[in-house]
């Protein structure tokens, strides 16, 4: 298991997500953001709107998730 944090992944806070591939982090990650945004949580909206523009660039976007996996693959295990 590899632990990152809410903002490591583009978020807002410092909630530890733990799994065992980058894929599964990121499901992690997606689901809390979308319990902060029914929660109407400004600081994530504020980081979800964000992620927003950079999706508008499929190039920028895929850039950005390539840096993600690669910041966890080379994270230690827990």
């Amino acid at each position: 298991m590899k632990t990152m944090t809410c903002k490591q992944l583009g978020g807002a806070c410092n909630t530890k997500f733990q799994a065992n591939s980058f894929d599964e982090i990121a499901e992690l990650s997606k689901k809390h953001g979308m319990r902060m945004y029914q929660a109407a949580d400004q600081d994530h909206i504020n980081a979800m709107k964000k992620m927003q523009e950079l999706m508008k660039s499929p190039e920028a976007m895929k850039e950005w998730f390539e840096n993600k996996r690669n910041e966890f693959d080379a994270l230690p295990l827990d």
